[in-house]
């Protein structure tokens, strides 16, 4: 019996009935061809899309797609985008459902980073593919008409994730100075749904995205890595020591996702090193609630971040 399906928001419920992924290696080629994971068959752009490749020490160029609507500004806010797909699945191809129209009503230019996927490359590769993105914006935003301490780091679940892990590389690394993380649902802690699990929350977890598909993910990204040396926050960004001298935050999760307790506790602790930081909880919402279209939840999801973007951004 379900513990948690009266708890859904009655217009995401047919999320409910979406067959489910049964995430395995095995399974893993085909999920990643699903074109929902390949951004395969999306309407074309309304402004031309570049691809470009950046630079990245030690591995291969990384694959960007550069969104960059007309303008005549020489100072324009960025934001670096960051897919999702539980670090093993998605592609940056994705952004282009709906990154274009939020460049258009911003006036910004999005990036969406092309990193690679574990477990053919786990940490840190795509840490370092993230990295070396903001390293291009920054180095390019001259000539794309950045300015470049309006730069946002944005993602979504894993990317969400990978989001956090950036704000933390940057920090660490004295690296170009980010103006805000967006992170929606980011997935924080490689300790959930696992034997370490410190929330193990009696309603979270149960549809889209569970505790076993979130053990995949992170034992694909940790691969051999033993997060036990002074990387370990950009693994997982929930093990950092302190989330002080981080750039200002926007977190939205849902009540029944699996990453609520982790969102809620790294939002904590952000306030607590006084991080000026925004935080959403969305009643009766799942992962991946916002893909439903035309629900209330959706459009007040979208509301909030449009205006948290527009502050972030300004």
């Amino acid at each position: 019996m379900s513990r948690s399906r009266h708890l859904v928001d009655p217009q995401i419920a047919p999320m409910l009935d979406m067959s489910s992924l049964d995430l395995t290696a095995e399974s893993l080629p085909a999920i990643r061809a699903n074109p929902m994971f390949t951004g395969e068959g999306l309407p074309p752009p309304p402004f031309p899309v570049r691809e470009i490749f950046a630079p990245v020490p030690g591995g291969p160029d990384v694959r960007l797609l550069v969104m960059d609507p007309p303008s005549e500004a020489k100072d324009r806010a960025a934001i670096l985008y960051i897919h999702g797909g539980g670090m093993v699945v998605g592609a940056a191809d994705t952004a282009l459902a709906d990154k274009p129209q939020m460049a258009l009503e911003h006036h910004c230019v999005i990036v969406a980073v092309d990193y690679r996927l574990a477990p053919e490359t786990p940490f840190p590769g795509p840490q370092e593919d993230n990295y070396a993105a903001l390293l291009w914006l920054v180095d390019h935003a001259g000539e794309l008409g950045v300015d470049h301490a309006r730069i946002v780091v944005m993602g979504g679940s894993a990317g969400g994730g990978l989001a956090a892990s950036l704000a933390l590389m940057v920090r660490d690394r004295g690296g170009p100075a980010l103006a805000g993380q967006v992170l929606i649902y980011p997935m924080l802690d490689w300790r959930t749904g696992g034997p370490d699990d410190p929330y193990r929350n009696r309603h979270t977890g149960e549809f889209i995205w569970t505790r076993e598909k979130n053990q995949f993910g992170w034992r694909a990204l940790r691969g051999e890595y033993q997060p036990t040396d002074a990387r370990r926050h950009w693994f997982s960004p929930a093990l950092a020591e302190t989330l002080a001298d981080l750039p200002p935050a926007y977190i939205a999760t849902g009540a029944l996702d699996l990453f609520l307790d982790e969102n809620l506790d790294y939002a904590r602790r952000l306030i607590d090193c006084g991080v000026r930081t925004e935080l959403h909880v969305y009643p009766g919402a799942i992962h991946g609630f916002e893909m439903v279209p035309e629900t209330d939840l959706g459009e007040q999801a979208a509301a909030d971040l449009k205006r948290a973007l527009g502050r972030l951004l300004r």
